[in-house]
């Protein structure tokens, strides 16, 4: 399957400088999905540190790591197929 998020350079430098501004050490980022908003969800970002990236696809892009939760995955899924 082909990557299911890509990023632009600007993002990439964008989640660079996140990574680098951490207190702590960070592998990349999670994207997940909270039930909010509008339409009953949102989009989250957080860091992904050893120990919380079990089971998350993994993007390598730009060099950057970009982990996506499961629940994440299907909302994603679901708009590529709608675009």
């Amino acid at each position: 399957m082909s990557d299911i998020l890509t990023i632009t350079n600007k993002a990439a430098s964008m989640i660079k400088k996140i990574i680098e501004d951490a207190n702590e050490e960070v592998l990349g980022v999670v994207v997940g999905v909270d039930k909010t908003g509008c339409s009953g969800y949102a989009y989250k970002l957080d860091y992904a540190k050893k120990g919380n990236n079990n089971n998350l696809e993994l993007i390598e892009s730009k060099g950057v790591k970009i982990f996506i939760e499961p629940a994440a995955t299907m909302f994603l899924i679901s708009y590529l197929k709608q675009n």
